[in-house]
């Protein structure tokens, strides 16, 4: 079983236009359309077993989506 990395993965606006997916405060990709960020930050965190933040043109969280261990997990 791989180590998981603790670390978010989040889909922001990027100041110099675009849409960038950043993890640990560092950029890990740059797009030009934030659906495709969106589809590649979903993909590092799936591969990382982590949580991917989306969030607005305004800076705020619009979706969170868990692909490892959810605190918080749903109940059925």
């Amino acid at each position: 079983m791989s180590e998981s990395n603790s670390a978010s993965v989040h889909t922001t606006p990027s100041p110099q236009g675009g849409w960038d997916n950043q993890k640990d405060g560092e950029k890990i990709s740059h797009h030009d359309k934030k659906e495709e960020a969106q589809a590649r930050g979903r993909e590092e965190a799936k591969r990382d077993e982590t949580e991917h933040k989306i969030h607005n043109r305004d800076g705020k969280i619009a979706e969170s989506n868990s692909y490892g261990n959810d605190p918080f997990p749903p109940k059925g």
